[in-house]
């Protein structure tokens, strides 16, 4: 399975982020478990000055905006 961090203190980009991420999931019937990661601290552990950001399976793979769908279609193998 999949682990995903959604990284971001809820900003509407954030937010935005992590409703594209489970709804690609769900789309292409992807088990992932979606984590939303709000703390600053542990934010700045993933070396991300700028959010939203992404990390998947441990790996940062965006950070700074809203992602495309093709690339999270692109993340997830779908």
């Amino acid at each position: 399975m999949i682990e995903i961090k959604i990284l971001g203190t809820g900003c509407a980009n954030c937010k935005a982020t992590q409703r594209l991420v489970e709804q690609v999931l769900a789309a292409r019937s992807v088990q992932a478990r979606v984590e939303k990661v709000e703390d600053i601290a542990s934010i700045m552990r993933y070396g991300v000055m700028s959010t939203p950001g992404v990390v998947i399976d441990g790996k940062v793979v965006h950070a700074g905006g809203v992602p495309s769908r093709s690339q999270v279609e692109q993340w997830v193998g779908a």
